[in-house]
């Protein structure tokens, strides 16, 4: 067996919400142990250790080896449920391993040489689309991480899933398209900045317009008050 991180835990008898809660009021997370055509195992694993391996953001894809009270079981979580509130780890599911279980997991993904990128060097910005990328693997090879490369990348620029180089021994679940991964986009403010000059240009246009017609107007006034003033000195001559 391939050497994993070990996560030790007790067994539960009791499945009820009273029991659950009692649970939590110990220090624990209550959790269960299911799939591989065996009964389900209620356990209770220590919160201070659950809470350290979610804080590692692959908690998700990591396979781990359950102590149970001396007896142990190699599993990946499946189900993380957290307090709504509070955000800490309230139940995990965990689904059991066999030997040479192929399973589906979402492997992060890593970005890096952002400073060979030109677009973002010109102000720039990343725009991630997926944060992880879900493949089927082995369980004792599931990849720590997909890393992207960056270099070279424009502003516009797009890096699609075909385009990142996967381990030999993996295959995508989504193979029906070459979805989008990340993309280079421009600055906000820079786009705030071209339509507010674009409006400005259109306003000095229609006050132009505007003033040129005023103008007009006010010409033909003066014509008409002309031509009363010739009106009356024609009469008094």
């Amino acid at each position: 067996m391939a050497e994993f991180q070990e996560l030790k835990a007790t067994a539960r008898t009791r499945t009820s919400k009273g029991s659950a809660r009692a649970v939590r009021r110990d220090g624990q997370v209550p959790g269960i142990i299911y799939g591989e055509a065996e009964p389900p195992e209620m356990i209770a694993l220590d919160y201070r250790e659950v809470l350290q391996q979610v804080h590692t953001g692959i908690f998700l894809s990591t396979v781990y080896i359950v102590d149970i009270d001396g007896s142990k079981t190699r599993v990946i979580p499946r189900e993380l449920q957290l307090d709504p509130v509070r955000d800490f780890p309230i139940h995990v599911d965990l689904l059991r391993l066999a030997e040479d279980a192929t399973i589906a997991v979402e492997v992060p993904v890593h970005f890096y040489n952002e400073e060979e990128s030109p677009g973002l060097k010109r102000g720039g910005v990343l725009n991630i689309v997926r944060h992880t990328i879900e493949m089927n693997c082995r369980a004792d090879a599931i990849p720590e991480n997909v890393e992207v490369d960056l270099t070279g990348l424009e502003i516009g620029d797009s890096v699609h899933v075909s385009e990142i180089t996967l381990p030999g021994d993996v295959e995508l679940t989504v193979t029906d398209r070459d979805y989008t991964v990340a993309t280079i986009v421009g600055r906000m403010a820079e786009i705030v900045e071209e339509v507010e000059e674009e409006e400005g240009l259109e306003g000095e246009e229609i006050e132009g317009e505007e003033g040129e017609e005023v103008e007009g107007e006010e010409g033909e006034g003066e014509e008409g008050e002309g031509a009363e003033r010739e009106g009356k000195a024609s009469k008094e001559e």
